[in-house]
């Protein structure tokens, strides 16, 4: 008895060392999770030029944010274009408070795939809520705004005015990841404007003669969407168009740029002209193939980022090509084809084309893009994040502040202050209180 008692101790020692022998320290863990993450995430690659003409365009570039702060495996990076009109105040607040306030609109307990789920919500209540507390400083400014969000091969933008960004990805045809809100070419957002109490027409000169693109009046803005342009009307939203894609490991260009660099080039001219040329080179050549073309006419803009395979991405087989040797980074940029070639660049198994989307919405009605939801958003504003009770928060889904329709209990809810935003934007009434439509 006390002999196998004695063999079962050993055995349960022996295991025991064992167990300790194969625990793997928590500093190790980390370093493989960060490793592992480097082998998912591309890299990223930045430039930017600008010519100026008003001193009104402006550029947002962070590429160190966390999704959870101090976790390094959490990081994604912002990219943006401001161009502002009637001055730069608009431009700038929007650079200073936008990420703030779309930062603000997400959980932070979410893990990544949720995150990014709740992302283009997020955008939409940011992008209100900015231009809501600027215009509470009743300064008569407004901006475009185009806003790229990058995390690992997750592409969002989020978009007002007639600031562009177009993808043009390695082995795939450019594409245009944002929707121009100018009312001369956007007949949907014309309806729209006019629908909520605008009027949209030419400007007038003496003998009645008329010219120049199609203006919302008053005001004679020729965008639908801004942030900022408090004098102009509640017509005039801040809601972005959205659209998000998934990269393949190939990877791809960004080329996000000001309507000084769009009003002179194509997008296919603005992607050819500067293929084969690092990001800081070609942004600089798109800035200057546009000065060529048209001429310092407006603040002219270029940010490019290019989204790059990882040192270890090694593509399905292909066969190897008596090319001259290059350098990895080289040899990516000078390897980009152009959307003519019949080249193919093969993907690993299980990916499915070149560019995956995964969202896109356009909306101006805030109730639509906010979504439903029985469960959260009942103690915070969905759009300002203040704290509000059960009794004070308004359906986003409800009627005018003045007429609540039978969904008045199916949240996100808003404050009231918001509420009134919302009414405004769809003609119901002015934030200020002032009728411009019939309430419904």
């Amino acid at each position: 008895m006390g002999s196998r008692f004695g063999y079962k101790t050993k055995q349960r020692t022996y295991a025991a060392h064992a167990h300790v022998d194969n625990m793997v320290p928590l500093a190790s863990l980390l370093k493989l999770e960060l490793e592992n993450d480097k082998i998912e995430s591309p890299i990223i690659r930045h430039g930017e030029a600008f010519q100026t003409k008003k001193g009104e365009d402006f550029t947002l570039t962070k590429t160190d944010c966390h999704r959870v702060e101090g976790d390094l495996s959490s990081s994604f990076a912002v990219f943006g274009i401001l161009d502002g009109h009637n001055g730069a105040s608009a431009a700038i607040f929007a650079k200073e408070n936008l990420l703030k306030d779309v930062i603000s609109a997400l959980p932070s307990t979410l893990s990544r795939d949720d995150w990014l789920a709740a992302l283009p919500r997020a955008l939409v209540a940011g992008f209100v809520k900015t231009d809501k507390d600027f215009q509470e400083k009743e300064q008569t400014s407004g901006t475009t705004v185009t806003f790229v969000v990058v995390d690992r091969w997750t592409v969002t933008v989020a978009s007002v005015g007639d600031s562009r960004c177009i993808l043009d990805p390695q082995g795939g045809e450019i594409s245009t990841l944002t929707v121009d809100h100018r009312l001369e070419d956007n007949e949907e957002e014309r309806d729209r404007v006019m629908k909520s109490g605008g009027e949209v027409g030419r400007l007038s000169i003496a003998g009645g003669a008329e010219i120049g693109p199609l203006r919302c009046w008053p005001g004679g803005l020729c965008l639908s969407r801004s942030i900022g342009d408090v004098d102009v009307g509640e017509f005039i939203v801040p809601i972005p168009h959205v659209k998000q894609i998934k990269l393949s490991k190939a990877g791809g260009r960004l080329i996000i740029a000001s309507d000084g660099v769009w009003d002179a080039l194509s997008n296919e001219k603005a992607a050819s002209c500067c293929r084969g040329l690092p990001a800081e080179l070609a942004a600089r050549q798109v800035v200057k193939e546009s000065l060529r073309v048209r001429g310092l006419r407006d603040d002219t803009t270029c940010l490019v980022v290019d989204l790059m395979p990882p040192e270890n991405y090694i593509p399905f087989p292909s066969p190897p090509l008596p090319v001259k040797k290059k350098g990895k980074l080289k040899s990516w940029l000078f390897g980009w084809r152009s959307k003519e070639s019949t080249a193919v660049v093969p993907n690993k198994p299980g990916e499915s084309g070149i560019v995956e989307e995964l969202f896109e919405e356009g909306s101006a009605r805030l109730a639509e893009r906010l979504g439903s939801d029985l469960s959260s958003g009942v103690f915070n504003c969905a759009v300002c994040q203040v704290h509000i009770t059960l009794t004070d928060g308004i359906s986003v889904h409800a009627g005018s502040i003045f007429s609540m329709t039978n969904r008045m209990l199916e949240g996100p809810f808003l404050c009231s202050s918001c509420k009134l935003k919302k009414d405004a934007m769809e003609g119901n009434q002015t934030a200020r209180g002032i009728n411009v439509a019939q309430c419904v």
